[in-house]
């Protein structure tokens, strides 16, 4: 399956716009979804068990926007912290910057209340995105140590993807990432994902396969966090 996904990304031209920020008609939006599994840069957040998620966005006119969003996790209180839930704060600006090119940078903070780990798990990332035609190149850098990692400020995400429009509502879109955990380099590794997902009656239903080629994420009972597994998601937005 990683040789299968490597290559749709190996033929891509050029991850995926920022994972919560999105255009719509109507400047504010909202969203709520349920997925099987938190799967963040391929890594499990909830131990492999479903999470409830949801947010909000304000795109204006001019290419800037903030949003917000939360899901539930488990990785904090498996590691000895106290937080069962992750909050996303971010703002950007996107812009055509040539026909067909679209540019879109921004900062983005996770934050975990009161994880109480012995390095905190808040994080904040500058990032910046490319797009042209269905393919978005995207790099994250971490400004602050990067999830609960001693001493990885400077630690970086580079990821590719692209969405196919199937027609009749389906999506089909690859991906391929690399995030290097400065200075933990035994937590430096690639991940992959392959997502079918079907507008019907106003919810986007997402089928997932997901990947990486480490085993060094580990939660409770030995389980590894990063295994391949299947990711069945439904979204609302509104």
């Amino acid at each position: 399956m990683k040789t299968i996904l490597a290559a749709l990304a190996a033929t891509l031209a050029l991850s995926a716009l920022p994972v919560h920020a999105q255009e719509a008609a109507d400047p504010l939006s909202f969203n709520a979804s349920l997925t099987s599994d938190y799967r963040y840069r391929g890594i499990s957040q909830t131990r492999l068990k479903p999470a409830v998620q949801g947010g909000v966005d304000y795109a204006h006119a001019s290419g800037f926007y903030v949003g917000a969003w939360g899901s539930s996790i488990k990785w904090i209180k498996d590691g000895g912290g106290d937080s069962s839930v992750e909050i996303d704060v971010y703002g950007g600006y996107k812009t055509e910057i040539t026909p067909g090119v679209m540019l879109d940078v921004g900062v983005l903070t996770y934050n975990y209340p009161s994880n109480k780990l012995a390095v905190s798990a808040n994080t904040t990332e500058l990032y910046g995105a490319v797009s042209y035609g269905p393919v978005t190149a995207k790099y994250s850098h971490s400004t602050t140590n990067l999830f609960g990692f001693a001493d990885s400020k400077g630690s970086g995400y580079f990821d590719l993807a692209a969405t196919f429009d199937l027609g009749d509502g389906y999506t089909l879109t690859p991906h391929i990432g690399y995030q290097k955990v400065k200075n933990n380099s035994d937590f430096t590794y690639t991940d992959y994902s392959l997502t079918v997902n079907k507008d019907f009656g106003g919810f986007l239903f997402g089928v997932a396969v997901v990947d990486t080629d480490t085993k060094a994420y580990v939660g409770p009972g030995a389980k590894d966090l990063g295994k391949a597994s299947l990711v069945l998601s439904v979204k609302k937005s509104f």
